[in-house]
């Protein structure tokens, strides 16, 4: 009897810690997305968003079972994520329940997570990614500088008000400094 007096008391300190030490969010499977901070969309309905908005794309590839995608969704409570997804449709899928569209969207693979930059007709800007020869579109999981840094340079290539990214060429030099300052913050990132 005794014991279970004392085992309750330690459960209920388990969990009171638990929670503390998990901030108060959700753990569910997959991860908790920020769902009331961040305005995910479908696919489908965040194109057509894209599209009426001439607003650039966000994508994220992430599975149920993914311990990394379950991490890298706690990068989408940040502030300063939150506040610049404003800037983007954002979209997530999940890899198991659209395999066509993950192959669609796998130029080094279907490794997940992994987050794309899109023109909003879907269209991938692939120099946008972290400096690596493998899993280019999987950004640090445990902390948002490279994903904002990703965010930046994604924001300073679409600023055509065409629906589509400006070739670099048609940059102006303003644009081509602030990438190439992102570019190298990437480089230095991942040189650490």
């Amino acid at each position: 009897m005794s014991a279970v007096r004392i085992r309750k008391p330690l459960l209920a300190a388990a969990l009171t810690l638990a929670a503390l030490v998990l901030g108060g969010r959700a753990v569910v499977a997959g991860g908790n997305w920020n769902d009331t901070g961040v305005a995910w969309r479908s696919y489908e309905e965040g194109l057509k968003e894209a599209q009426a908005q001439k607003k650039p794309v966000l994508l994220v590839f992430y599975t149920d079972w993914c311990p990394h995608c379950t991490k890298y969704s706690g990068v989408f409570h940040d502030p300063r994520v939150v506040e610049k997804s404003k800037g983007f449709v954002m979209i997530r899928m999940n890899k198991d329940q659209n395999a066509e569209l993950s192959k669609k969207y796998a130029p080094d693979g279907e490794y997940i997570p992994r987050t794309f930059f899109l023109a909003p007709d879907g269209t991938l800007n692939a120099s946008i990614t972290e400096e690596r020869p493998n899993y280019k579109y999987f950004y640090n999981t445990a902390e948002p500088s490279s994903l904002l840094r990703g965010m930046d340079a994604a924001l300073a290539a679409y600023e055509d008000g065409q629906g589509g990214y400006k070739p670099y060429s048609e940059l102006t030099d303003a644009d081509k400094t602030a990438m190439q300052t992102i570019l190298a913050g990437l480089s230095e990132n991942l040189a650490q």
